[in-house]
């Protein structure tokens, strides 16, 4: 028995002993110290305690795994700190600080302090810095603080907290995107918003700034703007007069942050007093963003502008403009000044994805715009006429050969107050099938394809067409009846009084055709290619004509009720490439000429629908002596009626190129060659129409286009020749008038010909620079210039961007010193019986550079049929150094002013100008 005890007792002091030593071990090493930053300086090393193997072995873990004892608790430095002293580190162990001298640093995180005194007090978590004074007087080693993208540049001394980010600063200059802040005396909060006192703002970076904004409290909000109080604006440190109660100026580089739009202001002597584009920028979300301003002007005119862009990523992107302006000045009788004008523009692009497509281009608004609302940067739309817009829909049905389109088009002309709108003009397409590719080897056949398209137009048009005195057609299509020689169109007012009458008379009508065509090899080296072509109108009403004994004269009466018109025409067209070299054995300069000519042949078949059977034409007495013309049922419909008369026609076609290979001699004395265009092309037509009555040859149509000295000088000359000979004839009144004879002008002594219209173009640009850029690279650099520098693009900015390209005086290229442009245009048109027409303008454009920093620009032209000359504009620009300074002076014409601008070159301080104008209202 008492050895059982034993036992028992040795069974207890090894088993159960050991046990509760080795749970009581676990428990310990569970229990955890708080971490603190160690420190070589202040705190000795720790001493290493030797290790003690202990048996393997393992019992299940009574805690869970989410025992809230193994978290690590937090210290209030979070990351390794560094510091450097160049010239001495001191450590202060009974106030617990280290005193770094001599091109000191310290980091920690994302900030870095550099200066030539830093003191680091552990017990505050606080840095101060500051310069040495050496024995002339003289500071160095100023504070540099950066907390990453912002830099601040410490005149005098700063304290800052790295455990809270907080600072304040003595005499400090940050930037804050395109801008520098400095103040007196500033207080950092731990969001990185700024508390200036007596502080400025300027976007120079001179050490000593050409201007700045002086306010007593200026308050910086991190990625968001910059506040102030009451402010002047300073020229070299000279106090002006200008100046607001407050200013906001954005600081987010992305524009997504709402605010008060500035507005300009000045005084003209006719509007007086003036507030230009003062208004709010809504930024709603990241897709759509609004800007709403106005006008106002002192004598009694304002205006309101509402301007909008939106985006959707992967998906589309555009902006709408209105522009509504209106004046009354009362002032005088002789000369008043009364408009109401309305301008609306909407871009719409779309991203290409999908089988669906939409987009708008929409410039449109009232006659007077362009005339009145003068935008003296840019006057190139007050000198245009014709503006159009587009709103298109397309849509691809996929595993089908058809698609369809939807557009809604406008016009108008500010000249003639001509406008047209299509709404609609819907087109259902059926791509080429060919039906025999796969089945047959026999050529004509295996390319034989077959296509349809169907389109559908409403056209409203406020031309007014008259139904007395009607004029035929086809007989005003003959020579000398050219645009030069017609007169401007009635028009009704297109105005909502009137929109009931325009759509009774709107032009509407559908056409379908099928056009069927096969190519196919002849004789090895020609291509042929047999088409015929079916056409088929449907309308809703059409035309009967009678003659009006009485006013002597035609009429016509209009006819309800579908009309169908039907027609078609064969072709057949043969043509090859015949080349021709002449080679230059014994030249230095040239190697060889090659003269590509591709001549074309063709024969086309169409019926004489002028037929009674058809109904297409209706033959009417024109004169009391009853002589009679053809008319056609459906002269002025929107896709005209069937062709008059039979064609079998053969058509001639000669294309030529003519290109010289020149030797040219490098760096490395070999000798290379490179091509050169002599002629870029010469194109001759004509055809042979044998079933003609008469004037079976048609007029001969030629043009040309080359250029010389490395694509300096362009040529375009193109020319109509008429074969036949003109007579004189009497009319009933003994009025003699030229006409056309039925014989050819070689037969009766009058050369080969009539010139009936020729013109002739010229564009040169001049300048030492050694790469020409065409307007599209001048806009790819600049906008790639703009992002580069961390700009987003958005409607405005292109806005501006086109300004640029569109205006040259505004884009100042100031590493070329001069550059010469040049075009000068002629035409001319002969009517038979000798009435002629010449036209010919000169247009001159160019830039000097008198020094590095200032350039002349000029526009001008002169018109030699007026002998005046053409609109001008002289601007000149001055580098300012942050400043950019543009005279614009307009000196005659229409649009007669002249301004000035000076205004700062950062784009977020484009409000803060001065702003003298005068324009023709002033007049």
């Amino acid at each position: 028995m008492r050895n059982n005890r034993l036992h028992f007792i040795i069974f207890l002091l090894f088993w159960v002993i050991p046990q509760l030593v080795f749970s009581q071990e676990r428990r310990t090493r569970r229990v955890e110290n708080p971490i603190v930053a160690p420190d070589s300086i202040l705190r000795a090393p720790a001493q290493t305690l030797p290790e003690v193997e202990l048996p393997e072995i393992y019992l299940p873990d009574s805690l869970p795994e989410n025992d809230s004892t193994k978290v690590v608790p937090k210290g209030d430095i979070e990351t390794i700190i560094n510091y450097y002293g160049e010239d001495s580190i001191i450590t202060d162990f009974a106030q617990n600080k280290i005193y770094l001298h001599k091109e000191a640093w310290f980091e920690y995180g994302n900030i870095r302090l550099d200066a030539d005194l830093i003191i680091i007090d552990w017990d505050k978590s606080e840095l101060f810095a500051s310069g040495v004074t050496d024995s002339l007087g003289n500071i160095n080693g100023n504070p540099i603080f950066k907390e990453g993208n912002s830099t601040y540049e410490i005149r005098k001394e700063m304290r800052y907290n790295f455990k809270t980010q907080k600072a304040i600063i003595k005499d400090v200059v940050t930037e804050q995107q395109d801008g520098l802040l400095r103040g007196e005396t500033i207080k950092k909060t731990t969001d990185g918003s700024i508390y200036m006192d007596k502080g400025y703002y300027t976007t120079c970076n001179l050490a000593e700034p050409h201007f700045h904004i002086s306010a007593a409290k200026i308050k910086s909000i991190r990625g968001k703007q910059v506040v102030t109080g009451p402010f002047n604006l300073y020229f070299n440190n000279i106090p002006t007069p200008l100046g607001l109660p407050f200013g906001i100026i954005p600081d987010t580089p992305e524009e997504k942050a709402s605010g008060i739009v500035f507005p300009s202001y000045g005084q003209e002597q006719r509007r007086g007093l003036f507030l230009r584009d003062f208004g709010y920028y809504f930024a709603f979300n990241d897709f759509i963003h609004t800007r709403l301003t106005g006008d106002i002007y002192s004598n009694g005119g304002w205006g309101a502008k509402a301007a909008s862009i939106y985006k959707k990523r992967y998906r589309y992107n555009g902006s709408f403009n209105v522009d509504y302006q209106s004046f009354r000045s009362p002032e005088t009788e002789l000369n008043p000044l009364d408009f109401t004008s309305v301008w609306v523009s909407w871009q719409h692009t779309p991203e290409s994805r999908g089988n669906s497509r939409f987009s708008a281009s929409v410039n449109a608004g009232t006659q007077n715009y362009n005339n009145l609302v003068i935008n003296p940067n840019n006057f190139a739309n007050n000198v245009r006429a014709d503006f159009t817009s587009n709103i298109a829909y397309s849509k691809t049905f996929a595993g089908t050969p058809f698609s369809m389109s939807a557009n809604l088009r406008h016009s108008q002309n500010i000249n003639t107050d001509e406008v047209n709108l299509t709404l609609p003009d819907v087109a259902v397409n059926m791509n080429r099938q060919n039906p025999f590719q796969n089945l047959t080897r026999f050529e004509p056949l295996k390319t034989l394809n077959i296509a349809w398209n169907f389109n559908l137009q409403n056209q409203i048009t406020n031309r007014i067409t008259p139904a007395l005195g009607v004029q035929n057609q086809n007989f005003q299509q003959d020579f000398g009846f050219g645009e030069e020689f017609q007169q401007a169109p009635d028009v009704l007012a297109f105005t909502f009084a009137n929109l009931p009458q325009l759509l009774r008379d709107a032009n509407n009508g559908a056409r379908s055709t099928v056009p069927i065509s096969s190519n196919f090899t002849l004789f090895k080296y020609f291509t042929g290619t047999a088409s015929a072509n079916y056409t088929e109108l449907w309308y809703l009403e059409r035309i009967n004509y009678f003659y009006n004994d009485v006013e002597n004269r035609v009429d016509r009466i209009l006819e309800n009720g579908f009309n169908r018109v039907g027609f078609y025409t064969t072709s057949f067209n043969m043509n090859t490439n015949v080349y021709g070299f002449y080679t230059f054995k014994n030249s230095k300069k040239i190697e060889a000429i090659r003269h590509h000519m591709q001549p074309s042949f063709g024969f086309n078949f169409t019926p004489d629908f002028s037929d009674p059977r058809f109904g297409y034409y209706q033959q009417v007495q024109v004169d009391s002596a009853g002589r009679t013309q053809f008319f056609s049922r459906h002269q002025g419909f929107i896709f005209q009626g069937a062709p008059l008369g039979e064609s079998r026609a053969l058509s001639i076609s000669i294309r030529n190129v003519l290109e010289a290979k020149i030797k040219t001699e490098s760096d490395t004395a070999e000798v290379k060659t490179k091509k050169i265009p002599l002629l870029q092309t010469l194109n001759v037509t004509t055809n042979y129409n044998f079933a003609a009555d008469s004037f079976q040859l048609a007029p001969v149509n030629m043009n040309t286009r080359t250029s010389f000295f490395d694509n300096k000088l362009s040529v375009n000359l193109s020319a109509t020749l008429d074969p036949y000979a003109t007579g004189v004839t009497r009319t009933a009144q003994g009025q003699e008038v030229g006409r056309r004879i039925n014989d050819f002008a070689w037969r009766r002594g009058q050369g080969i010909g009539s010139i009936r219209n020729a013109s002739i173009n010229l564009n040169g640009s001049l300048n030492p620079s050694k790469s020409e850029r065409s307007p599209g690279e001048v806009r790819d650099e600049i906008t790639n210039n703009f992002l580069q520098q961390g700009g987003q693009m958005n409607e405005f900015v292109e806005n501006e961007i086109n300004r640029i390209v569109n205006d040259p005086s505004q884009y100042i290229d100031w590493s070329i010193p001069w550059n010469l442009g040049f075009g000068y245009n002629l035409s001319y048109n002969n009517r038979p019986g000798g009435q002629s027409n010449v036209t010919q303008a000169l247009n001159i454009n160019g830039d000097v550079s008198l020094t590095d920093k200032w350039k002349v620009n000029f526009n001008t032209g002169y018109d030699f049929s007026t002998a005046k000359i053409t609109q001008t504009m002289i601007s000149i620009a001055r580098d300012l150094h942050c400043w950019q300074m543009n005279v614009s002076w307009i000196p005659f014409g229409t649009f007669t002013s002249y301004s000035v601008d000076i205004r700062v070159k950062s784009a977020i301080l484009q409000d803060l100008k001065v702003n003298r104008r005068r324009s023709f209202f002033d007049r």
